[in-house]
């Protein structure tokens, strides 16, 4: 069974380190996801229909809203991922360009060869995580802004972006797909009526599935899974928030078991396991990084 090893929420999005030896679902995340391998067998995730390697010398690098999955394969029982989901908006506090992280096409490829410094650089922000230490939230966000500059300036496409003057609006850009997407991330708590949906974006339901697919890369319903795991994130991260029971009931699963089955199926852990797994970091200062990039 996949585990959680340590979690940290906090401004900057998330970041995992995961024991995984089971497939994910596909899925989509709102932030743009990168994927490093800490320790353990090589291994692939599916990226724009493709297998996508992750290796010691390679990283996948996943835009937000792009579907993707990961491909178990048999003898990898020993992978170790570091996963990370990185806001758009943290990464803007250092420079408004950096905003653009959050579209669809802010990554030109998704696997790429690590440099010996990009390799290095991952692996101190992995010891950090694994230490038996308390994290310094300080410190981590520090790591994982150098890390992510360091990708960003050789491996995206913000120069032609920025070029562009393009918004991060990113792909959403048909009026009545953007409707939808408001409709369904605003209702994580509902089975929702994807032909009611269709009818208040003037869409007939065979159009609203053929223009939101060709628009988004998702069906509906991923979309839909993404806001109930962004709930279900939300809440985990809150010891104040109410029972597994009570989170599962809220997110309209007909039972407890069926909620977890789900969970496991996007992120590779339980959500009780998930959830004792987590330390929230909340930022000193948004003076993060030392890099200023054009």
């Amino acid at each position: 069974m996949s585990h959680a090893l340590r979690i940290f929420h906090g401004a900057f999005g998330r970041v995992a380190l995961l024991g995984m030896d089971e497939s994910l679902v596909p899925h989509a995340h709102s932030e743009c996801h990168i994927l490093l391998k800490a320790s353990g067998n090589d291994t692939f995730f599916s990226v724009r229909n493709k297998l996508q390697p992750l290796t010691d010398k390679t990283a996948v690098l996943i835009n937000a809203w792009e579907p993707h999955s990961y491909d178990h394969r048999e003898g990898a029982n020993d992978t170790v991922i570091l996963a990370l989901y990185i806001n758009p908006s943290w990464l803007a506090l250092h420079k408004q360009t950096l905003a653009l992280s959050g579209r669809p096409d802010f990554f030109s490829q998704p696997c790429i060869d690590l440099t010996p410094s990009l390799r290095a650089q991952a692996d101190i922000l992995i010891s950090e995580i694994l230490s038996f230490d308390t994290v310094r939230p300080q410190l981590l966000e520090s790591l994982l802004f150098d890390l992510m500059i360091s990708l960003i300036e050789g491996h995206s496409d913000l120069q032609h972006l920025t070029r562009f003057r393009l918004h991060a609006a990113g792909r959403f850009h048909d009026a009545r797909i953007r409707k939808a997407k408001e409709l369904i991330l605003n209702s994580p708590q509902v089975d929702l009526d994807m032909e009611a949906i269709a009818r208040q974006c003037g869409l007939s339901r065979a159009h609203f599935f053929v223009l939101f697919k060709k628009t988004t890369g998702m069906t509906p319903q991923m979309l839909a899974n993404i806001g109930k795991m962004q709930m279900a994130f939300q809440w985990l991260s809150d010891s104040r928030s109410c029972t597994l029971g009570n989170l599962s009931d809220s997110l309209g699963f007909s039972s407890q078991g069926h909620f977890t089955r789900f969970f496991r199926r996007h992120i590779g852990a339980a959500p009780s396991q998930y959830h004792r797994s987590i330390d929230i970091c909340r930022s000193e200062s948004p003076n993060i990084g030392n890099i200023e990039i054009s």
